[in-house]
């Protein structure tokens, strides 16, 4: 009896030796991308937008969304979502924050007076939603995710090509 079971697995162990994969596939079809939104305004309704991505997105995909909030020395200031602002008593004024799924990300604010903040906060905004893929994600312990630029950098993202959606 204990001759079969040495041969039984003898046989399953060479069996199992052969169901090997090979895990080198490199996808080069996905890449990186930027979808831009210009005159966003949010409107005392929801104080929220959706913004449609102009294709269906992975499940795995990584989204993150920029506001455009200023300007430095001619460039623009780019700030990650969540952005957060804080009354001088240190307690929550208001805050853009976001949503996602494969379709759409909707963006919104938050706050104590969402009525009296100044139009320039909530009229005319300029949104970027940046999309990476999973095989590059890896990279992202060592990306400062809060600097657009560097993230533009990291992933290689051309920003000629950048999808501009109305």
């Amino acid at each position: 009896m204990k001759k079969i079971t040495l041969v039984l697995a003898f046989i399953g162990m060479i069996t199992l030796q052969g169901c090997t994969t090979n895990n080198d596939h490199t996808d080069n079809d996905t890449i990186s991308e930027v979808f831009e939104y210009s005159n966003v305004n949010f409107f005392p309704n929801s104080y929220s937008v959706v913004l449609n991505f102009p294709h269906t997105l992975y499940t795995s995909d990584m989204v993150l969304v920029y506001r455009l909030s200023g300007f430095d020395q001619g460039a623009d200031v780019w700030k990650l979502l969540p952005e957060t602002y804080y009354f001088d008593d240190g307690t929550l004024s208001f805050r853009y924050n976001n949503d996602f799924n494969r379709y759409n990300a909707v963006v919104y604010l938050e706050g104590y007076d969402l009525a009296g903040l100044n139009n320039n906060l909530k009229l005319n905004q300029v949104l970027r939603v940046v999309v990476i893929p999973a095989y590059v994600s890896n990279k992202m312990s060592k990306v400062n995710l809060n600097d657009y630029n560097a993230v533009i950098k990291a992933f290689n993202i051309n920003e000629n090509k950048m999808i501009k959606v109305q």
